[in-house]
């Protein structure tokens, strides 16, 4: 083998490690990135509520929200609520 063959030899190994090695990096890192979020408490930004009307799971965020007798209800649309505020004048 001559020199030139085991120059591009070593490089085409040098190039292999360094593709595995930063694989393995990324899994690693997303592995403890995983379960450092969960064993910290990490926090959480929103919950889901359910939609009286049509039962849809809504994060409450984006949730619409009608007040009423200081209760808090939320609704996936406006129109569920619309619904649900016609049906309870239609009740009283």
């Amino acid at each position: 083998m001559g020199p030139l063959r085991i120059l591009i030899l070593a490089a085409l190994l040098y190039i292999g490690y360094r593709l595995i090695s930063a694989n393995f990096k990324k899994t690693d890192d997303k592995k403890k990135k995983d379960t450092d979020s969960t064993q910290s408490g990490g926090a959480i930004t929103d919950v889901l509520v359910e939609d009286p009307v049509c039962h849809k799971l809504v994060p409450k965020q984006q949730a619409h929200l009608l007040e009423l007798d200081d209760q808090k209800i939320y609704f996936c649309s406006k129109g569920c609520c619309d619904i649900f505020v016609a049906e309870r004048e239609k009740t009283e």
